[in-house]
Parts: C-alpha cells; structure tokens; sequence
C-alpha cells in the first residue's frame, strides 16, 4: 500500500466524485496550486494508484437497459482452466465486471445487455459453448440504485 498524504487523499476523493475538475478547481479543494495538483496526479497515475479515468454511462441511454448478476461455477477449479475463464471474461464486452470469488460460486459476473434475448443469445456462447462451465445462475437486477467505483480512502 502506498503512503498517501492528506492532499493526496483530498485530490483522490475529489476525483472520484468528478474526474473533469480542472486543475484550478482541484488546488481551490485541496489548497495547492495547480501545479502542484498535476504533479501529485502524474505520480498517482504513474503508481497505479489512479488505474484509469472513465465516466459512468447510463445504460438505458445508449440501449442496454437491462443488467444480470452471474454466479458462474467451473466444471474444475484447474489453474489453466481459471485462466481460460478469466481471459474470456477479459475479452468479452457483455461482461462489465468480472470477480474470482470464494463461496458457492467460482466467479461472479455483472453482464449487460439489450433485452432478454439477447441475453439468451450471450448464454449461448458464452456459457453453453464453454465445456469448463458446470453451471450458472442470472439474478436479474431490478434498479440500479448506486452506480460507482468510488472507494473510502483514509488517511
């Protein structure tokens, strides 16, 4: 874990709660100059402190309204065969976000897509064409009530 200052936990909490403020916005927040600021982001960035800047979309405005939650269960819990999952994950767009969890499940997925059928089409090839599947389960998400990647950071 990287030792992070009051200012750079100021800039952080700052940012996660909007990534477009300007460098004379963030010194105003944190009493730094700007200068200052940018420094302090190119070395947070630069620590893989700061994976990456995104902005959230929402998903009914660009068609992809409905969202499930997968338990997915391995035939095996081989090295290879967790791998092969994890870069099927990687490299499919359905999946948003992906966990290699503990408990009943073996990975646990966040999936997004048009309507029903077309997450029935995803099923299909994604898990019903992978032999290293032993099974799923869909929870299908009713309301989204909280959407963020905004972590607690204590100094």
């Amino acid at each position: 874990m990287m030792e992070l200052d009051r200012a750079d936990v100021a800039l952080l909490d700052a940012l996660q709660k909007n990534n477009r403020l300007t460098s004379e916005e963030l010194s105003e927040l944190v009493n730094l100059s700007p200068t200052a600021c940018q420094r302090r982001l190119k070395r947070l960035r630069a620590q893989g402190v700061i994976e990456a800047d995104v902005s959230i979309v929402s998903p009914k405005a660009v068609g992809r309204p409905v969202t499930m939650i997968v338990l997915v269960s391995l035939e095996r819990e081989r090295a290879d065969i967790v791998d092969r999952f994890k870069a099927a994950i990687r490299n499919t767009r359905e999946v948003m976000i992906g966990y290699y969890v503990t408990g009943d499940a073996d990975f646990l997925l966040v999936v997004t897509a048009k309507d029903m059928e077309g997450y029935e089409q995803f099923t299909r090839r994604f898990f019903y064409e992978n032999h290293d599947i032993k099974g799923f389960k869909t929870l299908v998400v009713m309301d989204r009530v909280k959407a963020s990647f905004a972590l607690p950071i204590d100094n």
